[in-house]
């Protein structure tokens, strides 16, 4: 018998309930704490920190499994708009955003910032263009949308295989950092880390779907913020920056200008040291002048459009209970994203001082490379492939541009050098594990319930019996997820890498008929079958022309291809609009309708969507 985890009862208690989990969570903490001085071991710390936190993500997931579909799909369409605002902030905030974007800021530095502009400004065109009437027209997927609006089993398909190719990158990069973190944390091969990766992910969604998965999500937002914040206070204070440190780290910026040119940061390595493509040194500087300028706001316009278009994040406000809760519930995943966001450049600067200053224990430059080398961190980080050392110029003596890192592991490994106590490394760990996982229970999830309820149910077997369909999801995950872990043991892309191609196949294909469905009722059938179909098209050969050695244009590389795909949806989106017929008068009026952000939705509640209620 399942929990019922769903009425006006169990909604009115969340705040209790969650409260005890938190304080559950936070006195699991200490205990580790405690135990660490004790001599308990590290990767006994690590084991109980993954442990203890998927076996809580598994319990929510089996006391939210379910048999009906309003709530495998919907949740019931009974999420309050601030916990919808927290799952959807777990939902948002991935691997990426969690372990490899501060990596990202400390290699590089200012170019980075351009992805928390994007990720955060795309959420202001989802409550002003998205969110609301999404809601109002009363949906299950965002194929499901797109087929109901313009109409035709074509609209549908197309939908579908965009959003699958884009969810699927992007689960790769999710499922590579379940396997980073758990490599590490339980010291096994990352394959076998992004195998049990997967299991976790699985355990949370597949008996009970979108329930599960949000309150799951509410319950991973918890811990993957504690333990982003926790690491930059500690180090903070420890540095002598004060408690408030996103507030109070600018000397710590002035400080490391200071040492950059002292320790040759801008230079490039002495050699080529081959069998190092995953990793990179410390000599990356950015750019500068009209270029870079260029470069930033096309980064942050793919990030910006991306987001807006990703399905699995427009799903989120289809369980609000109103139209009113979808727009507020963007409100409150802003606000639950940019404490992480916000933290993210502080939380690069002290880690890069750990390493930099040598008046501080934890840094390494200048000292002897044995010495170094015999630094337990990176011994641990070096047998699993993501970090090394190379004399090039044979002094003995460790520089800048000696030490190779792999971004994404800055983040995991930032405790370690920092020398803060081993139990702080098991909740970043479980952190990023829980910002994996959520992320990837929702993009499975997206993929699973479009498969079976637009493909199978919509266009198939469109008498299939609810129980049929529940069960097609559930292989559908299977399916899809272990695909997904046999890409991501390949690593053919890093972590960001691989989440910028997500959002700019979303945005080649998705986000034209997404905007002109809701703000221009002459948008008909043909004109979203072509701007799917050429942007989707004309951004992935874009892709692979510029990573086959072709010149980018207007310097719009691999991880921007989502402007040119962007901009030929909308030009044959448009121009086959109006060389076709206008739609029907019926559906003009349904549009009209869509675009006031109140009053009953146009599907009717209690029925499958898929036609409009008159």
């Amino acid at each position: 018998m399942s929990m019922r985890w769903e009425g006006k009862l169990f909604t009115k208690n969340l705040p209790k309930i969650y409260a005890i989990y938190t304080g559950g969570f936070l006195l699991f903490f200490a205990a580790m704490a405690l135990l660490e001085q004790f001599g308990l071991s590290a990767r006994a710390i690590g084991l109980f920190f993954v442990g203890f936190t998927i076996f809580i993500y598994a319990f929510i997931g089996i006391l939210s499994r379910t048999a009906a579909a309003d709530a495998y799909y919907l949740a019931g369409r009974s999420v309050p708009p601030v916990f919808n605002g927290m799952a959807t902030g777990a939902d948002w905030m991935s691997g990426a955003s969690f372990v490899a974007m501060a990596g990202g800021i400390f290699m590089a530095g200012y170019p980075y910032l351009a992805f928390v502009v994007g990720w955060t400004g795309g959420y202001i065109l989802v409550a002003t263009l998205m969110a609301p009437y999404l809601r109002k027209f009363g949906c299950y997927t965002v194929p499901d949308f797109i087929g109901t609006r313009y109409g035709g089993k074509a609209t549908r398909l197309a939908a579908i295989v965009v959003l699958i190719v884009a969810s699927f990158t992007y689960v790769t990069a999710q499922i590579t950092a379940t396997g980073t973190i758990a490599a590490r944390a339980l010291l096994i091969p990352y394959e076998v880390g992004c195998w049990l990766g997967l299991a976790g992910i699985l355990v949370c969604s597949m008996l009970g779907g979108m329930r599960a998965v949000t309150w799951t999500q509410v319950a991973q937002y918890i811990v993957l913020i504690v333990a982003y914040i926790v690491p930059i206070v500690w180090m903070s204070g420890v540095q002598g920056f004060g408690w408030l440190p996103q507030f109070q780290y600018g000397p710590a910026i002035e400080r490391i200008q200071e040492l950059e040119p002292i320790l040759g940061v801008g230079t490039k390595p002495t050699e080529s040291v081959p069998g190092l493509a995953a990793l990179t040194t410390l000599h990356i500087q950015p750019g500068a002048g009209l270029m870079a300028a260029w470069q930033f706001t096309t980064l942050a316009f793919c990030m910006m459009v991306g987001t807006a278009s990703l399905p699995h994040i427009l799903m989120r406000y289809f369980t609000t209970p109103s139209v009113r809760d979808a727009r507020s519930s963007v409100a409150w995943s802003l606000f639950f994203i940019f404490l992480l966001y916000f933290s993210a450049p502080t939380l690069a600067t002290l880690s890069k001082l750990s390493l930099f200053d040598p008046n501080l224990a934890s840094s390494i430059f200048g000292k002897s490379i044995a010495q170094v080398q015999a630094i337990p961190w990176v011994q641990n980080w070096g047998e699993i492939g993501l970090v090394a050392i190379r004399d090039s110029n044979k002094d003995g003596i460790l520089q800048v541009n000696e030490l190779f890192m792999n971004p994404d592991m800055i983040v995991l490994a930032t405790p370690e050098f920092a020398g803060l106590p081993y139990v702080i490394s098991g909740l970043v760990a479980a952190g990023g594990l829980a910002a994996a996982l959520s992320t990837a229970d929702g993009l499975l999830l997206a993929m699973a319930n479009t498969l079976s309820h637009d493909l199978y149910y919509k266009i198939l077997d469109p008498k299939a019996e609810t129980r049929k369909r529940l069960m097609t999801a559930r292989i559908l995950l299977l399916i899809i997820g272990a695909a997904g872990a046999l890409v991501a043991a390949m690593r053919l892309e890093g972590i960001l890498g691989a989440v910028a191609w997500a959002f700019c196949f979303a945005m080649s294909g998705l986000f034209a008929p997404l905007v002109l469905g809701v703000w221009w009722k002459r948008a008909n059938r043909q004109g979203a079958l072509a701007g799917m179909v050429i942007g989707l098209a004309v951004g992935w050969v874009y892709l692979l022309a510029v990573r086959n050695g072709m010149t980018p244009w207007f310097g719009l590389d691999h991880l921007r291809f989502g402007v040119v795909g962007v901009v030929a949806s909308f030009i044959s989106m448009i121009v086959v609009t109006l060389l076709t017929p206008a739609p029907d008068a019926e559906i003009q009026r349904m549009v009209d309708e869509v675009r006031i952000p109140r009053g009953e939705t146009i599907i009717a509640h209690g029925k499958d969507a898929g036609g409009v209620a008159h």
